[in-house]
């Protein structure tokens, strides 16, 4: 388990939350630009929810939300079972977190622009791997649980 998110991360996290709120599907729609250079990535998306705008939806609400429980996690518990499993299911491994990353921190500097300071990066850079170290070992349960059956 990922040490515990710093009180410092844990307040820039819920400060930017705003500014998420504001700008999210554009910060996601940003992100998944960048992400989909990478053809084998962009083709395990359903790109009908990508040509909707469902999915920069979706992932911008998430993203809210984790921002506005940053220091309440037990609140996003069916958040994390479901996308758990969602990924289970689009064969998400734990490799693709790393693409993700250098995905998204650079979209949230992109369309924040000078609100998106080292700082701001810093602290979204770790509450998005504290997220994913957890996503990553469920999913990891959830591959052996299939295996076995």
């Amino acid at each position: 388990m990922a040490a515990p998110l710093s009180e410092q991360t844990v307040a820039t996290i819920k400060a930017t939350a705003p500014a998420l709120q504001q700008h999210g599907v554009e910060i996601t729609t940003r992100m998944y630009e960048r992400l989909f250079r990478n053809e084998a990535v962009r083709a395990m998306f359903d790109q009908a929810a990508q040509d909707s705008g469902e999915q920069p939806r979706r992932l911008a609400a998430a993203i809210l939300g984790y921002a506005q429980n940053v220091d309440k996690l037990q609140n996003l518990t069916g958040a994390v079972a479901r996308m758990v499993q969602r990924h289970v299911d689009t064969g998400v491994k734990a490799e693709h977190y790393p693409l993700v990353a250098e995905a998204l921190l650079p979209a949230i500097r992109d369309v924040l622009g000078e609100a998106a300071t080292d700082e701001v990066l810093a602290a979204w850079g770790e509450a998005y791997w504290f997220l994913a170290d957890i996503l990553i070992g469920k999913e990891a349960e959830a591959y052996a649980e299939l295996e076995a059956a």
